[in-house]
């Protein structure tokens, strides 16, 4: 028997030894996603209804303060996660990808002792350590039984529902005299195009289900995209569509060439480095097809100005989300000229990462993402349907980041999506690291099945059976 064969073995009756937590964990992540995409939008839709912020500094105040709401449910999900962690540590197994992402939160951590404003770094840093972890941990401890991307969708399904009687009552936002979207009861157009893309990958996933989940898929199909056109964002509707195809082309060639479907992304910045040399300014040529415009909505005006406050502290930058909203003396409102000042963030969350934590910290964000696009490329090798949805999900968070901040922002639902899929995807692989999957936990009676051995066949609920999906996409399995 080989060291790697035995090892896997004692882990696994060790492992035997504590209770698994059962379903119940797989809750933990799926109540984080709904709290901060359908309750809490909710309740700041109500609370703010009457309030009129006509000034920068009501307008901060606003953003600043504590809610009531925040204050109960994040300890008491954080309380719950922990005693959940501490009672089945034994079965906690991180994979490569999922200890990156915990060395970017340290990082994030450690930067409040030399923060612009360490009160206010340190109170964000909390919330997003309880975000992090209460996602992460419980779904790695989850039974594979528990289907968390059909909870994950129930969530943004409902969540689109609920918006068609807001976008039926209200007015569109007014910029300058101009339509520019519905919101629904969000507080910006653009979150409902982002819930909306979102429920459209997650339906694409639920279409290969048969029965009433194929319609009810197609039916949020035709809600997100209609959300997506009223509420006018164009990069979401154009992502939505880009991210299947891009992930499917990654796949493909990934595994008719025999390499990591990583390498074959990588050759997407590179093209773009040698057409940028070849043709010259390609952002604003990009741009003008997409906006109308030569500058990406006034973004590249945003990213001067960063690059230039970048420039001031380049190795560890400013502290953990301590440059944007942070009181009338921040930088972002000292330096920042004309409407930029008004701005949360820089609408890139690579350089609002490079803004925060500086080079070091773009390097450890860098690492994490590749490591978990290389963690979802193993993944396929067993589970293409399922690789392909994570990776279809990790680009459209990839690429929004080049429009929006997102990495490691709060409750942003992009970044929430995509700590399920670098969950989602921990779980399935912590279950093989790196050899056959085999019934080795309990020893089984005559006539009957080991309980991990049941859990390894095939899920009579499953969308498809592999041998269809490869069939369906022209992909061999390897034998």
């Amino acid at each position: 028997m080989s060291q790697a064969l035995r090892h896997t073995i004692n882990s696994e009756r060790s492992k035997s030894c504590t209770p698994a937590p059962g379903r119940f964990a797989i809750m933990i992540p799926i109540l984080v996603c709904a709290y901060a995409e359908i309750a809490s939008p909710l309740l700041m839709d109500l609370a703010s209804a009457p309030l009129k912020v006509t000034s920068l500094a009501e307008r901060l105040q606003a953003n600043m303060a504590p809610r009531v709401e925040n204050k109960i449910f994040w300890p008491t999900v954080a309380a719950i996660t922990l005693f959940l962690v501490i009672r089945n540590w034994s079965r906690l197994t991180l994979p490569p990808h999922i200890k990156w992402l915990l060395a970017h939160l340290a990082l994030a951590g450690l930067s409040v002792s030399w923060a612009f404003k360490p009160e206010a770094s340190f109170t964000r840093f909390v919330l997003q350590a309880i975000i992090v972890t209460s996602i992460v941990l419980p779904a790695m401890l989850a039974p594979r039984t528990a289907d968390m991307m059909r909870g994950l969708y129930l969530c943004f399904a409902f969540a689109l529902i609920l918006n068609i009687p807001f976008v039926f009552d209200q007015n569109p936002d007014i910029l300058e005299n101009v339509s520019i979207g519905y919101p629904g009861y969000f507080s910006f157009k653009g979150l409902l195009g982002e819930c909306a893309a979102i429920a459209f990958l997650l339906s694409l996933h639920e279409v290969l289900y048969p029965g009433w989940r194929r319609a009810l898929g197609f039916i949020i199909i035709g809600i997100a995209t209609y959300l997506m056109i009223i509420s006018m964002s164009k990069g979401s509707l154009g992502l939505s569509l880009v991210a299947p195809f891009l992930a499917w082309l990654a796949l493909f060639i990934g595994r008719r060439m025999r390499v990591c479907p990583t390498i074959v992304l990588l050759s997407i910045p590179v093209c773009y480095w040698i057409l940028s040399n070849i043709v010259g300014d390609l952002i604003s040529r990009i741009s003008w097809h997409l906006y109308a415009n030569y500058t990406l909505s006034g973004r590249t005006d945003i990213w001067n100005f960063v690059n230039f406050e970048i420039a001031r502290k380049p190795l560890f930058g400013w502290g953990y989300q301590s440059f944007w909203l942070v009181g009338l003396d921040a930088p972002s409102i000292v330096d920042a000229p004309g409407w930029i000042k008004t701005l949360p963030s820089s609408h890139n969350g690579y350089l609002d990462t490079n803004l925060d934590l500086g080079y070091v910290g773009l390097v450890v964000l860098v690492i994490f993402i590749f490591t978990s696009l290389r963690a979802i490329g193993r993944l396929a090798e067993r589970q293409p349907a399922r690789a392909w949805v994570l990776l279809t999900l990790a680009l459209f968070a990839i690429l929004t980041n080049f429009l929006e901040s997102a990495w490691m922002h709060g409750m942003d639902m992009v970044w929430l999506i995509f700590l399920i899929v670098v969950a989602e995807t921990g779980r399935w692989q912590s279950y093989s690291p790196g050899v056959p999957e085999l019934p080795l936990a309990v020893p089984t009676l005559p006539g009957r099945r080991a309980g991990l051995a049941r859990a390894c066949r095939p899920d009579k609920r499953s969308p498809i059976s592999e041998q269809s999906y490869v069939s369906w996409t022209r992909i061999k399995l390897p034998s």
